[in-house]
Order: C-alpha cells, then sequence, then structure tokens
C-alpha cells in the first residue's frame, strides 16, 4: 500500500510540476499582469510543494525517525537520513515557506520571486521526486 501511495504522489507532482512549466510567462510582467496564470502558477506550485512534504512523511513514517513538529522538519530529518543533501534540504524548507504565504497570506506574495521559483527552482522538486522515485 505504501508503495502504490507514494507512486500515486510521484505522479501528482509530476504532473503538477508540468501544469506550471506549461504555463510558465515569459516575462515577470506577464506574471503581474495575468491573474489567470497566477492562480494557476501557485495553485501548482502549492499543491507541488504539499506533495514534496506528504512524500517525505511516508518516507519517515516507514524509518524509525520521530515525526517531526512542522512541514519543513519533515526534510532536514529526511536529510539526517542520508535521503537528500543539505542543499536540497535547505531549498525544500524555503518552498514550504512559500507555500505558507501562498495559502495564507496569498496577498503577501511576491511575483517577482514567484517567478524566480518557477523558472529557476522547479528542478528542486523534480530532484525530490527523482530521489524518492528510486526508493518505489
Amino acid at each position: 500500500m505504501t508503495q502504490e501511495l507514494l507512486k500515486s504522489k510521484l505522479d501528482n507532482l509530476a504532473r503538477f510540476i508540468q501544469r506550471i512549466e506549461s504555463k510558465q510567462p515569459f516575462s515577470v510582467e506577464e506574471l503581474k499582469s495575468n491573474f489567470d496564470l497566477q492562480d494557476i502558477i501557485v495553485l501548482n506550485l502549492e499543491r507541488a510543494v504539499q506533495i514534496c512534504v506528504d512524500l517525505a512523511a511516508i518516507m519517515l513514517s516507514m524509518s524509525s525517525f520521530p515525526a517531526p513538529p512542522t512541514m519543513s522538519a519533515s526534510f532536514q530529518a529526511l536529510q539526517q537520513l542520508g535521503l537528500i543533501d543539505s542543499d536540497l534540504c535547505v531549498r525544500l524548507q524555503k518552498s514550504v515557506g512559500f507555500r505558507n504565504i501562498a495559502v495564507h497570506e496569498y496577498e503577501k506574495i511576491n511575483w517577482e520571486v514567484v517567478y524566480q521559483i518557477i523558472h529557476r527552482h522547479l528542478s528542486d522538486l523534480r530532484k525530490f521526486g527523482a530521489i524518492l522515485a528510486q526508493k518505489v
């Protein structure tokens, strides 16, 4: 059952990343002015980050590692278990920070930051998925 759940979540992660990539704006200005594009990108970023958190929780549940107190601490625990390196851990923890802003303080979203995330950091989510796919 756990392997099936992991595979399903990995498939969803790939789908969310693909959806973001298919809608990448050419400029920050395009992103700032296109509300539909903002909604599509932020929703799929939220989902992708949440899936990564879910995947981390599943991996930790299969180990003897104690349950971490926060979502971002899940990635620290995976680093301590040797599943991800420290650079990826930090970037994934930052993605949780973005997710929290997107979910709880949507009006504070910095579209320049979002633009950088979708053009430079989707690879972090993809890399995390690839690492866990090797465990399935």
